[in-house]
């Protein structure tokens, strides 16, 4: 097993296992709900917005390790962002894992959410990666509801 597989394999299981900011967001002024038919995983996404910058964000609901692994560092990831830094790494995730964007080579903010690069070999793995990124993308614009399918 390559030495960034099993880097892969244990962020994976760490924030399956302990997921960050996994809790309702009481102070939550925009929220979206986001369902995977294919595979069952659904989750809310809390965001708690002061003027134009993410001040809080939480996430709870169900589903694989790689969908609440990817919410966890997606909470981590936006938490202090403005709205439009929010959206530039909601588009840089989605392209890296769906291969547009190498993040090694390509100008990018991704930082630590690169573990996920792998996931674009496995295209049905695709949508559980990105169900929270697409969930928090409808929060920010106040859109209540977000289907993969």
């Amino acid at each position: 097993m390559s030495e960034l597989s099993e880097l892969y394999q244990q962020v994976i299981l760490d924030h399956n296992k302990k997921p960050r900011n996994f809790h309702k967001l009481e102070t939550a002024n925009r929220r979206a709900e986001g369902y995977n038919p294919l595979c069952g995983d659904q989750l809310n996404v809390y965001l708690d917005m002061e003027d134009d910058q993410v001040k809080d964000v939480a996430f709870e609901g169900s589903g694989c390790a790689i969908s609440k692994a990817s919410a966890s560092m997606m909470t981590q990831a936006v938490k202090g962002k403005t709205k439009a830094e929010a959206e530039q790494l909601f588009n840089e995730f989605h392209r890296m894992v769906t291969g547009e964007l190498d993040a090694e080579e390509d100008p990018n903010k991704l930082g630590r959410l690169k573990i996920f690069a792998g996931v674009r070999e496995f295209p049905v793995r695709v949508k559980c990666a990105t169900l929270s990124w697409h969930t928090m993308h409808a929060a920010l614009n106040n859109q209540p509801i977000v289907s993969t399918e």
